[in-house]
């Protein structure tokens, strides 16, 4: 099974061609458009398969799936302590695993913005995170840490570990959070201004049927967002 997140920087119906050449069986696309609500006959053919959600019908989170696929919405809470926290999709994925696309966001949260975002999340969703993967834009990495919060990206990356979660980056290359040699996201698609923020963390049943996981040439896609597609490989699930 190979799997892509990519934040694909707006109007994925001009720009989904570009990922045909992957023949992933799962696409996680953040920054899309909502096919439901887009008149693009391509575009819609495309996305035949899939579950979106998002604030405006122009800038979301999608899964998109082969037609063989079977994905089914999951309903978990998005709220914390009346907080609703922001970009969760969790699916089931042929009955067989879960599948929890995510596209942090600010939320207008001085405080809990962005990875914090996720750490409240996971405190109501934890124990739903059987046999997962956790795919897409964090907008974080560990060099961001602030020593006086206990739900940084480390402590994220602590409590994913406490339940047997792991990014899969970061064993296949046997790099350390925060040290990585690929970045994922070039500010204001500038070279000089690389960052690591999109990861694909799993549950062991993940980690040990990993064949590779890879991120797209920045010489291609650049030139088409400011993300570049992670992919990553499994033997068969």
């Amino acid at each position: 099974m190979k799997i892509v997140t990519w934040n694909c920087n707006g109007a994925l119906r001009k720009k989904f061609e570009h990922l045909k050449d992957f023949n992933a069986d799962i696409f996680v696309i953040q920054e899309c458009e909502n096919p439901s609500e887009i008149n693009h006959n391509e575009y819609n053919e495309w996305a035949k398969n899939h579950l979106w959600i998002g604030d405006t019908k122009n800038k979301g989170i999608g899964i998109f799936a082969k037609k063989e696929i079977e994905l089914k919405k999951l309903n978990w809470s998005d709220n914390f302590k009346d907080h609703k926290v922001k970009h969760f999709l969790p699916c089931s994925v042929n009955n067989e695993f879960t599948l929890l696309a995510v596209w942090t966001h600010s939320n207008n949260s001085p405080t809990f913005g962005y990875i914090g975002q996720l750490w409240k999340y996971l405190q109501v969703n934890k124990d739903n995170l059987n046999k997962s993967l956790i795919v897409g834009d964090l907008n974080s990495n560990k060099i961001w840490d602030k020593w006086d919060s206990w739900w940084n990206h480390s402590d994220v990356v602590k409590e994913l570990s406490d339940i047997g979660i792991e990014s899969l980056y970061h064993k296949y290359r046997n790099e350390e959070q925060g040290k990585e040699s690929q970045p994922t996201f070039f500010l204001h698609r500038k070279i000089n201004n690389p960052y690591h923020i999109d990861y694909i963390f799993g549950s062991k049943e993940f980690s040990t049927k990993l064949n590779k996981i890879e991120i797209g040439d920045s010489n291609i896609w650049l030139e088409i967002s400011d993300h570049l597609p992670m992919i990553c490989e499994f033997s068969t699930l």
